[in-house]
């Protein structure tokens, strides 16, 4: 099993927007970053786990926690003109961007802020606090996630 940190704005989807999706499910498109695309494209599997994080927000974190429930196929958005994630250079044929379904698995009871995961040692080598790092899709080891789930309990 592989552990993600999957970036949303809150004003823009939420996890408690997850939550109100039928069946706790919802598609993970709009993603118009080659590495991330590349993350959901050729690593991301089914039963993955994956934080969700608030981000561009007035308390940035991680909130709860999502699964994978899909392999990754073509992201839709990008061949919608009133998207705005739309790519006129994706191609149906050869699609430039990928999406994966996730579903909703728990909400954290507070939020585990940015801020404190900058302090925690245990957590200095996560892709999150690395300088320059903005990608809304990012691996997390088994450690990281141990270690963060460890603030929740």
């Amino acid at each position: 099993m592989n552990y993600w940190l999957m970036k949303s704005e809150p004003d823009e989807f939420s996890i408690d927007d997850l939550i109100a999706c039928p069946n706790q499910t919802e598609a993970w498109h709009g993603i118009r970053n080659y590495q991330a695309r590349n993350f959901m494209r050729d690593v991301m599997q089914i039963g993955d786990q994956a934080f969700f994080y608030h981000s561009s927000c007035k308390v940035p974190g991680i909130v709860g926690i999502a699964e994978v429930v899909t392999h990754a196929y073509p992201d839709s958005s990008a061949f919608n003109p009133n998207s705005k994630y739309f790519d006129p250079k994706s191609d149906p044929a050869q699609p430039r961007w990928v999406s994966v379904d996730i579903r909703f698995v728990e909400k954290f009871n507070d939020i585990i802020p940015l801020s404190l995961i900058k302090t925690l040692p245990q957590l200095a080598d996560m892709y999150l606090v690395s300088k320059g790092s903005r990608l809304s899709i990012q691996p997390v080891t088994a450690e990281q996630w141990q270690a963060v789930l460890m603030l929740t309990r």
